[in-house]
């Protein structure tokens, strides 16, 4: 059999778009609130880093968050 090669895409687990989903819903609804200061989330993608945070504090298969983001090498002074 020959070996399967990884596509570069990162992959999520169904239990982790099972928790998106439910955050998308809830905030629809008007109860998904954030974190400490538990404020109503209006924002989508807000809404989708909170279901992924759920999802991995649950130990579904979400990949790893961003370290770096974009550098200052390319900004203007």
């Amino acid at each position: 059999m020959a070996a399967r090669k990884s596509s570069g895409r990162r992959k999520y687990g169904k239990a982790a778009s099972k928790r998106v989903e439910s955050a998308m819903r809830r905030r629809k609804k008007g109860t998904l609130k954030s974190g400490r200061s538990g404020k109503t989330v209006k924002s989508r993608k807000q809404a989708i880093a909170i279901g992924l945070s759920e999802a991995r504090k649950k130990g579904a298969k979400v990949p790893r968050k961003r370290v770096g983001g974009k550098s200052s090498a390319g900004r203007k002074r």
